[in-house]
């Protein structure tokens, strides 16, 4: 088994760290003090083919892999993670349809979204409905050539700025009254209200909406798969871009890894460096081996996607729930290893211990993956 990146993969890793250097890592803290999208970044990531990373090349993309995915990720994360959700996001809004749309749907969405041109949102959580998709509230009645969608989402990535979003609602059979849960893409349009932006302790520089949608009109032909798929979709969607959350928690704690060696190698006590000390070097140990164990974990669940191995599900979980328990750790040890100057904005750990903590909650929180993974274990009947 080859444990080695080939050449184009470390190809993309270099040419992804180069832009982070310049466009990224200058802007992280300040995006973190000011909050709101960066369109900047955005253009230079458009530009770059950065945005592209998620399509398959026939829709003007470089591939739709999730291992280059997670490697370009990793990359941005380390510098900043709200500038990794920009590539994260534009995957997790755009999924649904590149899974489940027809040829039509994926020629009249996905090119402009390679270009960055538009953005990209993903319709699922309510305010009583998350990990439950079952529990959706938000419905879609028939209206002709239409849905009319009404009802609220919360806690959506770029339902600000968005122009499409794969929107996951109820849909209702004119005759039985049944519900089923469906999938829609939407379109900005009158009916897409913004009711709340969230303040968060963390990706300051992404930004999280409540939205309400009053009588939202979406065509019948956007409706991914039939009426009824919306759960399945979901649940592809996820095993998908899991390896992306785990990609975030992985490149955080090696930037966390990377500015506690730093300073141990420069702090001086008693006129030497803290490094000399044995106590830093077994922290900075422990430290290295959960980043790589992760980090390989990681890899081979985004390549088993990409190999759609029967098992890539279970192993997008474990990758999850893994790495951003080990983000936690490791940024927690890397704050312990600076002292009182990791607790300060002077450097960027503090930082990085606040936007890691999301790594455990979105995509579904690390105890739902434990329990993905538990039932994929004992099979049926679980």
């Amino acid at each position: 088994m080859d444990f080695e990146l080939d050449q184009e993969l470390l190809a993309l890793k270099e040419s992804v760290q180069k832009l982070v250097q310049e466009k990224v890592a200058p802007r992280a803290g300040e995006l973190d003090e000011v909050g709101g999208y960066p369109w900047d970044i955005k253009e230079a990531f458009a530009e770059n083919r950065i945005l592209a990373i998620p399509f398959p090349s026939e829709y003007g993309g470089t591939g739709g892999k999730a291992l280059p995915m997670a490697i370009a990720v990793e990359e941005i994360s380390k510098a900043s993670c709200s500038v990794a959700m920009m590539l994260s996001g534009q995957c997790l809004g755009s999924a649904a349809i590149t899974i489940a749309g027809t040829e039509e749907q994926k020629q009249h969405f996905l090119p402009d979204l390679a270009k960055g041109k538009t953005l990209a949102a993903y319709g699922l959580t309510e305010p009583d409905a998350g990990s439950d998709v079952a529990s959706l509230q938000t419905t879609a009645v028939r209206d002709g050539d239409d849905y009319v969608v009404t009802g609220s989402k919360r806690f959506i990535t770029y339902g600000d700025i968005a122009e499409v979003m794969t929107l996951f609602v109820k849909t209702v059979d004119p005759t039985t009254k049944e519900k089923k849960v469906s999938c829609l893409v939407a379109e900005r349009g009158p009916g897409w209200i913004v009711s709340k932006l969230e303040h968060k302790i963390g990706i300051k520089g992404s930004t999280t909406t409540e939205l309400f949608l009053d009588e939202l009109r979406v065509p019948v032909k956007n409706l991914l798969g039939k009426e009824g798929d919306g759960f399945k979709i979901a649940m592809q969607v996820l095993d998908k871009t899991r390896t992306s959350i785990a990609a975030q928690a992985v490149g955080m704690a090696q930037g966390a890894l990377d500015c506690a060696v730093q300073f141990a190698r420069e702090h001086l006590q008693n006129g030497k460096p803290i490094g000399r000390k044995q106590g830093i070097q077994m922290k900075l140990a422990d430290m290295e081996m959960k980043t790589e164990a992760a980090r390989y974990l990681t890899y081979m669940a985004a390549d088993k996607y990409d190999r759609h191995d029967p098992d890539r599900g279970r192993y997008s979980a474990c990758a999850k729930a893994y790495a951003s328990d080990l983000a936690m750790e490791v940024i927690g040890a890397a704050i312990q290893v600076l002292g009182e100057y990791g607790y300060t904005k002077q450097y960027p750990v503090e930082r990085m211990f606040r936007d890691a903590k999301v790594q455990q909650i979105y995509e579904g929180t690390n105890e739902i993956q434990r329990i993905v993974i538990a039932r994929s274990l004992l099979g049926k009947g679980f």
